[in-house]
């Protein structure tokens, strides 16, 4: 087994697509960690906010969180019609374009490609602040953490779809548990105190009250707070990941994910209020996550509590494999309709779509890089781009309703109405809510993403109206080429190329560079070794022609020659050898020069249709 095989598996034929598809057990950690982890920074974000209200602040998180929770069932209800009504994938852009046209279309994609980028980086970097929070010592390792985690994350999803929820399983459904059995915990001593529960291990004391509440802080809360909705949409998007059959199977995984978060969301909201836990300020060195002050105040720090702030930080980080299985399908279905390279489509060893994963974490590596790993800085960018997908989606979903018609139309025609209305309000404000403190960023790069991807579909139609031929092959007035050989010296390599160029033409020119050493060895060998073998055998002796350069150039008076061959034959077709070693040892190449690699780019940079460049291996044995 070699190298490449273990890192990344052994490859896949097409033919074992069926057997990698899931169930709704691994469905859950494949398309749900992005949603259920973020029950771990959604509360905090909002939380965080509320800072400045000291004490009083943390009564406002109960009705912020269920105002998310309500907002959060409609959309639920709005994607079970989604995932019935497009069992091939009904993601926003897909819904979005064939409902309402390409522009929203590639509105929604924009959104959700950006989403996705920052689903990646505030997961990694919430999980890392977990860590953190149980291990301040390991702060000033942060962003070298995040990289790492993010490294080992692409490669587990390069290795394919099923055998990432088989890994991912254990870690998630520890951090259901671990959580579930921290709230019975929790709700338990409330019950027992009567209302009044006594922390193992009190927080921090909250700071005193720096502002007064103000609807508009409260719109900032809630729009942090929607944090916690990002990935709801996943599910949808990746129904053919499902088993037959694929759209109950992925129906009961959505149901399964939302019921969940809504139970950690109320109850993370009700017990943050009946222990007194506020936020402290991320970055500062008393630092701790909420969820840690929770389990504290619940459980003490004793094993429950690494256990269960390790499968935080395991979950946290590796919710970002949601993003790494939608966003390479997502840009695949984008690169269908031509409005992303092609490569997009292509699946590799392992039967994903490994273009789309390695952007992905090429991207998030660099926002990581950009905000130091620190979860409350990417925060702001976040939930723009879900929620406006989101939007997009249910406006799509009312117009396919309305086409389509049929029983039960009215009924789901209303059910995704109200998730649009409710979405579109959301949007509104989140973006007014975050503008100032960087959804700005946001709201630009979605129109540079759409620019970018008509650039991308324009040149596509650009290159079909070019290379589109309504004509036959012509088979009339055949003539040979005229061949052009460059050589450098006389060796098994020349000889290659001349033999193949008096092959397929009666008419070489060899073309030789004199740099003032070396040339004349050529020159008096070109008789012996070329010409009197063509005489013998009746073929037209090849020319030898010799260019001198002063500055000991070499492809640029070769380059020249040809172009100016090219213009005395404007119609006449011109073959360009170029003879090459091929070494075994990949390493061994930097030990020759690679001329003919260079002299075929600037050849087809300046060359005409008449041109053909033909590489001349010549392997070197081992």
């Amino acid at each position: 087994m070699s190298f490449v095989d273990v890192l990344f598996g052994k490859p896949l034929a097409t033919s074992e697509e069926r057997a990698e598809r899931i169930g709704a057990s691994a469905g859950i950690p494949i398309f749900g960690l992005d949603a259920l982890s973020s029950a771990a920074y959604g509360p905090e974000a909002a939380l965080t906010l509320l800072i400045p209200l000291g004490a009083a602040g943390i009564a406002y998180i109960w009705p912020v969180s269920l105002s998310i929770i309500i907002l959060l069932a409609i959309v639920y209800f709005s994607y079970l019609q989604t995932i019935a009504a497009y069992p091939g994938g009904g993601g926003s852009y897909t819904v979005a374009r064939e409902n309402l046209g390409a522009f929203p279309g590639l509105l929604a994609a924009a959104a959700l490609m950006i989403d996705y980028i920052l689903v990646v980086a505030v997961g990694i970097s919430a999980g890392v602040g977990a860590l953190v929070s149980a291990v301040p010592s390991l702060g000033p390792h942060t962003l070298g953490i995040c990289l790492g985690i993010l490294a080992a994350i692409t490669l587990i999803n390069l290795r394919g779809v099923r055998e990432a929820g088989v890994i991912f399983m254990v870690p998630t459904y520890l951090f259901l548990g671990s959580l579930v059995v921290a709230l019975v915990i929790g709700f338990a001593k409330l019950l027992l105190s009567g209302g009044h529960p006594v922390p193992v291990i009190a927080p921090p004391q909250v700071a005193a009250a720096t502002a007064s509440v103000s609807v508009w802080l409260l719109l900032k809360v809630f729009a942090s707070g929607c944090t916690a909705m990002t990935g709801v949409e996943a599910v949808s998007n990746g129904v053919k990941a499902f088993r037959e059959p694929a759209v109950p199977t992925a129906q009961r995984t959505l149901t399964v994910i939302i019921a969940l978060l809504m139970v950690l969301l109320a109850g993370i909201a009700w017990l943050v209020r009946a222990y007194g836990i506020a936020a402290t300020d991320p970055g500062t060195a008393g630092y701790q996550s909420v969820l840690s002050l929770l389990l504290l105040a619940v459980a003490g720090k004793g094993i429950f509590y690494y256990v269960a702030i390790g499968s935080i930080l395991l979950v946290l980080a590796l919710s970002a494999n949601t993003a790494f299985a939608d966003f390479p399908r997502l840009c695949r279905a984008i690169a269908t309709d031509d409005y992303l390279p092609r490569s997009f489509v292509i699946r590799g060893r392992r039967l994903v779509y490994t273009q789309g994963i390695s952007v992905l974490a090429v991207l998030a590596a660099v926002l990581l890089i950009q905000f130091g790993g620190v979860t409350d800085r990417l925060i702001p960018l976040f939930a723009v781009g879900a929620f406006l997908a989101f939007t997009l989606s249910q406006f799509g979903m009312v117009a396919h309703w309305m086409r389509v018609k049929g029983p039960g139309s009215l009924r789901n025609m209303l059910v995704n109405g109200l998730g649009a209305l409710a979405t579109a309000v959301t949007v509104v404000v989140v973006m007014t809510a975050k503008f100032a403190e960087g959804a700005w960023v946001t709201m630009l790069l979605i129109p540079a993403m759409m620019v970018l991807m008509l650039s991308v579909k324009h040149h596509y139609n650009r290159v079909a109206k070019a290379l589109d031929c309504p004509s036959p092959l012509k088979l009339t007035a055949f003539s040979p080429p005229l061949v052009v050989v460059p050589i450098d010296h006389w060796s098994m390599i020349a000889q290659k190329a001349m033999h193949f160029a008096l092959n397929i033409s009666p008419e070489v020119i060899a073309v030789h560079v004199d740099c003032g050493e070396g040339s004349e060895d050529l020159c008096a060998l070109w008789d012996k070794y070329v010409n009197e073998p063509a005489r013998e055998v009746g073929l037209p002796e090849p020319k030898l022609v010799t260019l001198k350069s002063q500055y000991r150039q070499i492809v640029g008076p070769i380059l020249d020659y040809i172009l100016d061959v090219q213009k005395k034959n404007p119609v006449r077709q011109i073959a360009v050898l170029l003879p090459e070693l091929v070494e075994r040892r990949w390493y061994q190449y930097f030990l020759h020069n690679q001329r003919p690699a260079m002299f075929k780019a600037l050849l087809y940079v300046r060359g005409n249709q008449n041109t053909v460049v033909i590489n001349v291996p010549w392997y070197l044995d081992k």
